[in-house]
């Protein structure tokens, strides 16, 4: 009987080869079956929800690449826009404009900063663009905007106070207690009120403030107060006397207290004394106006009187020298 010997069958090595590569991939299955198996074991919850957060996650990539490709054709903008004017139809449009807290400044700064959000769709305010507007004023320390539906808009600002006026040259400005700039102001305005002066005084306001805080007897009478080289402080008093006090703020601190308590014993202000001086650490010196065209004329006399003295007695010695000598008589 014939047999047939098939062309192009696989050899002997190449079904070993081939039966050894299934082994290979069935082992390399087996081992990673086992690992996510394994890995699966670990984790918190079940394959139920595992399917879930891998489908959530497919899910939001692809509504972010969306949202991406989207954005790129400008489809949010229109979207807005047409519910913008979809509230604006229905009434949710600003109309009117009510501010709050506004006692000093001028009530127009603020209508004139919001003017430009009048007929405007609600859906379409800034509010924190427009809060940030407002703290650019002067007079505005703080601010909160808010909508009131359907078609009011709501500022309310807290002031700055005034606290004292800076003088530079022939200007005066109005500040607060931190020093910040209000507004120019006119010298009948500006009169009574506490007056700085010396470059770089709105920078220390709060630590003049501090140092006065140390003789509260003391700080109603300040009327003026400047700021000397950029270190530190000359008082003028509402009695027109000056202070002079020493740099440093514990050492200023301590010389205020000790002139405060001398007031306090000698009544030091209203005196003659015109100025005060504590600079140095262990003394105080003291100017009088006058005191020394005093002295000037005391010495003047006492000179005066002492040459007529003088001048006395050397006429006193020649009618002496003059005056004939006595004669001797004859006794009998």
């Amino acid at each position: 009987m014939a047999q047939t010997i098939r062309r192009g069958g696989k050899g002997v090595r190449r079904a070993t080869a081939a039966k050894g590569a299934r082994a290979k991939v069935a082992t390399a299955k087996k081992q990673t079956g086992s690992a996510v198996n394994q890995a699966r074991r670990w984790l918190p919850f079940s394959d139920e929800t595992l399917h879930r957060i891998l489908l959530t996650g497919f899910l939001a990539i692809a509504a972010a690449l969306v949202w991406t490709l989207a954005s790129v054709a400008g489809v949010p903008a229109l979207a807005e826009d047409k519910l913008a004017q979809v509230a604006a139809n229905s009434g949710f449009e600003v109309k009117r404009v009510e501010v709050r807290g506004v006692n000093r400044m001028n009530e127009l700064t603020i209508y004139e900063h919001v003017l430009g959000q009048r007929d405007q769709a609600m859906s379409r305010l800034d509010l924190a663009a427009l809060r940030d507007g407002l703290l650019q004023l002067p007079w505005v320390k703080d601010a909160r905007v808010s909508r009131q539906l359907p078609d009011t808009l709501v500022v309310d600002v807290v002031e700055r106070s005034p606290h004292a006026v800076m003088r530079e040259g022939g200007k005066l400005v109005l500040i607060d207690e931190t020093g910040h700039e209000l507004e120019p102001v006119s010298a009948t305005k500006a009169k009574g009120m506490f007056v700085l002066s010396g470059e770089g005084a709105e920078g220390h306001v709060i630590d003049l403030g501090k140092l006065l805080e140390a003789a509260p007897a003391l700080k109603p009478q300040v009327a003026e107060a400047e700021w000397i080289g950029n270190r530190r402080w000359n008082l003028t008093f509402k009695t027109g006397q000056i202070l002079a006090l020493p740099e440093g703020e514990d050492e200023s601190a301590a010389a205020l207290v000790t002139f405060a308590r001398m007031d306090g014993v000698d009544r030091l202000l209203g005196g003659r004394v015109a100025s005060f001086d504590m600079r140095a650490p262990d003394r105080i010196y003291l100017r009088v106006p006058g005191h020394a065209d005093e002295l000037a004329a005391q010495q003047k006399a006492a000179a005066q009187a002492k040459a007529a003295a003088k001048a006395g007695r050397q006429v006193a010695a020649s009618s002496a020298a003059a005056l004939p000598k006595p004669t001797a008589t004859a006794q009998d």
